[in-house]
């Protein structure tokens, strides 16, 4: 075979090679073309793009507590001859909740008293008796001493006889009670929880980045899983004035009316606080985003005319998007979706671009900004 035949069929290849796959290409890209148009309708739910006002927020996690609140104890040791309480009381401040033992301690009070008396009687006499000089100066500095001393140990024991009587130093909502009548107490031991409910205390912290954004008087908005959808609103009472060096942030507490009893201390609550003022975005439901390394998608309804029989012909156009902030299902559309676009919400997982829609909105995704977990 000559040089010449060689480059012949070499030629000849190549063009037969260009030839083929020309049409391999070209049936590739019509068998794509015709799976695109030949596809079958796909049902999706849709909603019309729509703005909403977003209030800016900081968001934490606190713990509640009672403005007052304790567990009553005795200073004194006792024996338990009375409780005029019962558990899960009112009582107003000054109210007895308990008694002790103290037959022994009243009769010695009242010797005191007694020699008091005694002693308040010579240093009357003996000021009488300085006036003519009967007795000395040094007599009457004496018993003037002697009162002292004597007042001095009444008020003592009188001090030790209220001890014996506990009440509640403050208006409040009592617990259990935690002693029974004829128990021996200890000093300190734990009698009745005793809480004022009316105002509660709500602790939390907040990076020191937000600080600034935060001052005294200030609304917040807290929620706690036992009552669902219902808000209690405070506002905040003091910012702590040191930052935490090992998380960086900063303690707050913040005042909640609680009239209706219905808040406990150690609850915790979530809080809202209200920063700046409302942002104006486009809010879609967080299904309608497809989230890509390369961009987050959506897909948007398009209208391509109408049919034989007079019905729009909707096809799938899927738009890049650009997010913001989320807030419950709710998720802000920074760019790629103008108001009143229609966009498919769910649905979407068979879809590319010119694939034909059939709208069912009979189910639609949830779309609340605050959703709450339902019992079935």
């Amino acid at each position: 075979m000559t040089k010449r035949m060689i480059i012949m069929l070499v030629l000849v290849g190549i063009v037969f090679g260009g030839i083929f796959g020309f049409q391999a290409f070209k049936g590739r890209m019509m068998k794509k073309y015709m799976s695109s148009q030949g596809a079958p309708p796909q049902t999706v739910s849709t909603m019309v793009a729509a703005y909403q006002d977003w209030q800016p927020q900081l968001e934490a996690v606190g713990s509640l507590r009672a403005v007052n609140g304790v567990n009553i104890s005795s200073q004194v040791a006792g024996t338990v001859t009375a409780i005029p309480f019962q558990e899960g009381d009112d009582v107003k401040q000054g109210a007895v909740l308990l008694q002790l033992y103290a037959d022994d301690d009243i009769a010695k009070l009242n010797a005191l008293k007694v020699t008091a008396d005694l002693a308040k009687t010579t240093y009357e006499r003996d000021k009488k008796q300085l006036e003519v000089k009967a007795v000395s100066q040094q007599t009457l500095d004496t018993d003037a001493a002697n009162l002292k001393q004597a007042i001095a140990s009444v008020a003592e024991q009188q001090a030790l006889v209220d001890k014996k009587t506990i009440r509640a130093p403050f208006s409040g909502h009592l617990g259990i009670r935690a002693v029974d009548l004829g128990q021996y107490l200890n000093a300190g031991t734990a009698i009745v929880s005793l809480q004022a409910l009316d105002l509660l205390y709500l602790d939390f912290s907040i990076p020191q980045k937000h600080l600034g954004e935060l001052k005294v008087g200030q609304k917040v908005t807290a929620k706690t899983d036992t009552f669902p959808g219902e808000t209690f609103v405070g506002k905040i009472a003091v910012i702590n004035p040191e930052v935490d060096t090992t998380t960086l942030n900063v303690k707050v507490r913040a005042t909640l009316e609680n009239h209706h009893h219905k808040l406990l201390p150690g609850m915790y609550a979530a809080v809202d606080i209200a920063t700046g003022s409302p942002q104006h975005y486009i809010t879609l439901p967080q299904t309608a985003i497809f989230y890509n390394p390369y961009g987050d998608i959506a897909y948007m309804v398009d209208s391509q005319g109408t049919d034989e029989k007079g019905i729009p012909k909707l096809i799938a156009k899927q738009v890049i998007v650009t997010t913001g902030a989320k807030r419950g299902d709710q998720i802000a559309v920074i760019k790629g979706i103008k108001e009143g676009d229609t966009v498919v919400t769910a649905g979407q997982i068979k879809l590319r671009n010119g694939v034909p829609l059939i709208v069912n909105n009979a189910i639609e995704p949830s779309f609340e900004s605050n959703p709450q977990p339902q019992d079935q």
